[in-house]
């Protein structure tokens, strides 16, 4: 037993083993289902060994909206924890444990997913490519960012869930105080995910560069792929700096380094540094893709070409620029001086205003515009006001000095979700809608659409608005309890209150996923939107190759302008394309990537070397593999057109 018992939840409840039973029957359920309809042949020769990027892009987008449902219920868990004084519906390591799992699920693992997924998705059509540059290595990114997800989400029903919060501080991660394997998972999976983003980063990176049509020159390129250019660039700059750091906090925690140690030479500063070089980075790789989502939908719904393009790139630059030079505004109570918390003080305050910039920019496309209010719409106009608020409660903690009452308060994390929240998932809501045709070849339903934005938008105020007022009173963040004393028990009401709004609105959304699919036309043509940028061009949902012939373009709205001004995109004949293979590498390669980080978990030493030798031996097949893609003929590339009735 003692080899088991390794393995045991070191600090079990009744919630824990309803989701051990929860994951069971849902295992057994799916393969039961898989095996009664006979779809086992169907998923891994059209999804599990797909390398086209628009199912990657699709695989993503559910990874990241299940990941959406499991950080969702830790934060209500949270929620109603904290709505009265006193509770005992957590206790304190449980409210950890909780607090950690869904910072990081929500950070890594759902919203970082869905913005990859929709730049998978949309960039190559907007560019008029027949695929990203290295479509295995696309695969392999994708499988990896899976590997780490499911990792790190057996972690508490197997071996317990790490509990030093989501931005993992030292000395609290080393072993004298998270004794458990907790914060093991929390470096591998974060690791194998993180080198999956890496790869995807360059990939994009050469794709935008050297795959675009005829005539897209970079300042001719649509918003969003802008904004996926330079958040990839980000991505290559920021994640080696959380590579080394989890490599440097996995030799402390299980080879015995002192690299973050508080003593013996160590410096437990150094991990704040690290993690904060690349975290701040990180949430503008969040929000510059969001940007982007808002500037092609405001530009649509508006019915006019968006104001300030240059600026609007140029901003998007400086932001990229400054976001490695602000991260120590994450820790001004930490002992730096005045002189480099003022620097960092100004540095934040700075990158307010290329931030600006953009909503001016937004507000300006609109002034005079005919508005359309369709649900993509509903939630960029919702995005404004509220992106506002949170930015300025963040130059309100960007002054060093105020920051001393601000830091570790709830005013805090309600400045963090006014950000997020209405800066990316808002954004991923509305590129959802308003991309969904071209996924799927038909639309969601907008009145349940609008209901659940409007449940959101609502609840979200409940939810949040009231933590600023807590956290000016003194309410600290990371509390599990509080006393009736502190009279911050009606105000915590309210926001469980909100957080219950927002529940009802996912609800909601999952269920106009059901209906439209039961209910919704599917001649809905291509361009149901009356979009002005490339991907529009190509039929719904989108064939295999993209495009029958390789657009040609003369300006930053080409589709637009083929439809009022009569540019011809598609000019020559059709002929013969080239496309990859799938392959079942990328698969079998992240399932070693999990082997190795559970082995590397709970130091199975022979698990470690069997995985290792898979991975080498995957890459060496692939380096001796003869495989020259495959061509789609003439004959069935002209049979699909006929079918959606012809390319423009």
């Amino acid at each position: 037993m003692e080899f088991f018992d390794r393995f045991a939840i070191p600090h079990p409840s009744p919630l824990i083993y309803a989701s051990m039973v929860a994951i069971g029957l849902t295992v057994v359920a799916i393969f039961i289902g898989l095996t009664y309809f006979k779809k086992w042949g169907y998923l891994w020769r059209e999804w599990l060994t797909t390398v086209d990027h628009k199912r990657i892009g699709i695989m993503y987008m559910i990874s990241a909206l299940l990941m959406l449902f499991r950080g969702g219920a830790d934060a209500v868990m949270m929620r109603l924890q904290t709505a009265v004084p006193d509770n005992t519906f957590l206790d304190a390591q449980h409210y950890n444990e909780v607090f950690t799992t869904h910072g990081v699920v929500m950070i890594f693992f759902m919203a970082m997913a869905f913005v990859i997924g929709l730049m998978n998705f949309i960039v190559p059509l907007q560019i008029g490519a027949r695929d990203v540059a290295f479509p295995r290595l696309n695969a392999i990114s994708f499988w990896l960012y899976f590997a780490g997800a499911m990792l790190f989400n057996i972690s508490f029903v197997i071996g317990g869930s790490p509990d030093a919060g989501w931005t993992n501080y030292f000395p609290l991660a080393g072993t004298d105080f998270s004794e458990s394997v907790g914060v093991n998972y929390y470096m591998w999976s974060l690791q194998i995910s993180g080198i999956g983003t890496l790869m995807t980063g360059i990939n994009f990176i050469v794709t935008i560069l050297k795959m675009r049509a005829p005539g897209m020159k970079l300042m001719k390129m649509p918003m969003f792929t802008w904004s996926a250019l330079i958040t990839n660039v980000i991505i290559v700059f920021a994640f080696p700096v959380l590579t080394i750091a989890l490599i440097m906090g996995t030799f402390d925690r299980q080879f015995g380094t002192h690299f973050f140690a508080s003593t013996n030479g160590g410096m437990d500063m150094l991990w704040a540094n690290l993690f904060w070089v690349w975290g701040h980075p990180e949430v503008y790789i969040l929000i510059l893709p969001a940007f982007g989502i808002y500037s092609e939908i405001i530009s649509t719904f508006s019915q006019r070409n968006l104001y300030g393009y240059k600026s609007m790139v140029g901003s998007m630059v400086i932001i990229s620029f400054l976001s490695f030079l602000v991260w120590v505004h994450h820790f001004f109570t930490m002992g730096h001086g005045a002189l480099v918390n003022g620097i960092f003080s100004i540095t934040t305050m700075a990158i307010a205003v290329p931030t600006g910039i953009k909503i001016f920019n937004w507000l300006l496309t609109m002034w005079k515009g005919k508005i359309r209010f369709t649900v993509p719409m509903l939630y960029s106009l919702g995005f404004i006001p509220l992106f506002t608020i949170g930015g300025v409660t963040g130059v309100m903690l960007a002054i060093a000095s105020a920051d001393y009452q601000y830091h570790n308060t709830m005013f805090l994390v309600a400045h963090f979700h006014n950000v997020i929240i209405p800066g990316v998932v808002f954004a991923m809501l509305a590129g959802l809608t308003y991309w969904w045709p071209k996924m799927f070849g038909f639309m969601l339903n907008e009145r349940i659409g609008k209901w659940a934005f409007w449940f959101l938008s609502i609840g979200f105020c409940f939810a949040f608005f009231p933590m600023y007022v807590t956290g000016l009173d003194g309410q600290a963040r990371r509390m599990y309890t509080y006393s009736e004393e502190t009279g911050f028990g009606p105000l915590n009401m309210l926001s469980f209150f909100g957080a219950g709004l927002m529940a009802i609105a996912f609800i909601l959304i999952v269920y106009n996923v059901y209906y439209s699919f039961r209910n919704s036309p599917r001649n809905v043509g291509q361009d149901p939107w009356n979009a002005r940028s490339l991907e529009w061009a190509t039929h719904n949902p989108v064939p295999e190759y993209n495009f029958a012939i390789t657009p040609e373009v003369n300006s930053s709205e080409p589709f637009w302008d083929a439809k009022k001004n009569g540019h011809k995109l598609f000019k020559g004949k059709i002929k013969k394309i080239h496309m990859p293979n799938n392959s079942g590498v990328p698969i079998i390669m992240a399932g070693l990537f999990f082997v190795l980080g559970f082995s590397f978990v709970f130091s199975i030493w022979l698990g470690v070397v069997v995985a290792l030798l898979g991975i080498l031996g995957c890459m060496a097949y692939r380096t001796f593999e003869i495989d020259h893609g495959r061509y789609i003929s003439e004959e069935e590339i002209n049979d699909t057109e006929n079918k959606f009735g012809g390319a423009n």
